[in-house]
């Protein structure tokens, strides 16, 4: 490739790269705060990005005038800076200096960050390949919770609340970062890592995995719906509700007896009896390497599913939820997912092949190092009319 040539690709490959960051619609844009914590980082970012600019201007002019100026003409080669104690010393300090300017502000804003003693909330969090749980313990905090609530994917909290968020894993590392309330969490396995949320107001906020964590590290994601107190306190209400069953003989009472043959060994359905009227209680632990499948008694509250990666909602009624306002977000995520809404081709094409649609660790054959258990959810090998059968039942499911 000639000179001129290759300048021109790296004229053009920069022009790409800078039109990429002017998205309009980046819901995980870090220059957008909605809470107190990530308008701190959104704060540093301007000092040390002015800094940093201010640099990278004087460096790259002296450098370009240094190219032009000096360039070879065939004369004698200019007087060396070599030896002079004076410039060494001072190009020394002044880096140093900078570096102090950029530390002061910096750790004062990662000891900011780090407080927790403020919080009101507590919800646990814990990765696996390739999802979140989210669990509220009973507690006084989060306007009060008297049964415990375990959900995935999805989040819930009050505006202007803090929310502790206890982070942990139980496989490999993961990272819990929600751009829009805070900066990155690392959830290690075997450790408890704490993040302060505070949402400014009302809102869906996206979130992603940002520590490579196998096959679908891209489709780990998650979201954080913060809602006003009237609507949190119905959302937590509900997820307590106790277990209604179908209505004999419909579809989704068939949906009720697939799930219990073919998923109930991996998820639970807080409630759901077998023929004996015997609680029905899932055992992932004997089939997921990780020990845990999302809990899915209120599946249709939350509106995404397999890790946040596919929408439970259809595209035409995905904006009433996402773009919903302030004042209305609440009550639009409260109506859950109903049948004129569902996505069913996502969801169907998940029942029928799960590991097609979201590449996981889940050949028989290959699972020696985890002794026979997956990682993700297996080929079911389900038919058609089982398929139509849990999506009815999956519908009562909030």
């Amino acid at each position: 490739m000639t000179s001129s040539r290759l300048v021109r690709t790296l004229v053009a490959g920069s022009f790409a790269a800078l039109l990429a960051g002017c998205a309009t619609d980046a819901p995980q844009d870090t220059w957008q705060p909605k809470g107190s914590n990530a308008r701190m980082i959104n704060d540093l970012d301007w000092v040390v990005f002015s800094i940093a600019g201010v640099v990278g201007v004087v460096v790259f002019s002296v450098l370009a005038f240094a190219l032009w100026k000096y360039r070879d003409r065939g004369q004698p080669i200019p007087e060396q800076t070599h030896g002079k104690p004076a410039l060494e010393i001072g190009l020394t300090i002044l880096p140093a200096l900078i570096l102090v300017g950029i530390a002061i502000p910096t750790v004062g804003t990662i000891m900011d960050l780090a407080e927790t003693n403020d919080t009101e909330c507590i919800v646990n969090v814990t990765g696996q390949q390739w999802w979140w749980e989210i669990d509220y313990p009973v507690q006084d905090g989060c306007g009060g919770i008297e049964e415990p609530i375990v959900t995935s994917g999805q989040m819930v909290i009050e505006a202007g609340t803090k929310v502790l968020v206890r982070g942990t894993s139980r496989d490999v590392i993961h990272s819990w970062w929600i751009p829009s309330l805070n900066g990155k969490r690392d959830m290690v396995p075997g450790r408890i890592h704490t993040v302060r949320l505070e949402a400014d107001e009302p809102g869906i906020f996206a979130g992603q995995c940002t520590e490579f964590c196998g096959l679908s590290h891209a489709n780990m994601r998650m979201e954080v719906i913060a809602m006003n107190s009237t609507d949190f306190a119905i959302w937590k209400a509900n997820q307590v509700q106790d277990y209604v069953a179908p209505v004999a003989g419909s579809l989704a009472a068939e949906g009720e007896s697939t799930f219990i043959s073919q998923c109930s060994r991996c998820h639970q359905v807080d409630g759901l009896t077998d023929s004996n009227d015997e609680l029905i209680i899932s055992r992932p632990d004997q089939n997921v390497w990780s020990g845990a499948a999302p809990n899915l008694t209120n599946f249709m509250t939350r509106n995404t599913f397999a890790g946040a990666s596919w929408d439970l909602l259809s595209k035409e009624c995905r904006p009433g939820v996402w773009d919903a306002s302030p004042s209305t977000i609440g009550a639009a995520y409260l109506d859950g997912v109903t049948d004129s809404c569902l996505n069913e081709v996502e969801l169907r094409e998940w029942l029928r092949n799960a590991p097609a649609k979201k590449p996981m660790y889940t050949d028989p054959e290959s699972l020696e190092a985890t002794n026979g258990l997956v990682r993700g959810m297996p080929y079911l090998a389900l038919s058609e009319d089982q398929i139509d059968q849990l999506v009815a039942y999956l519908l009562e499911r909030k």
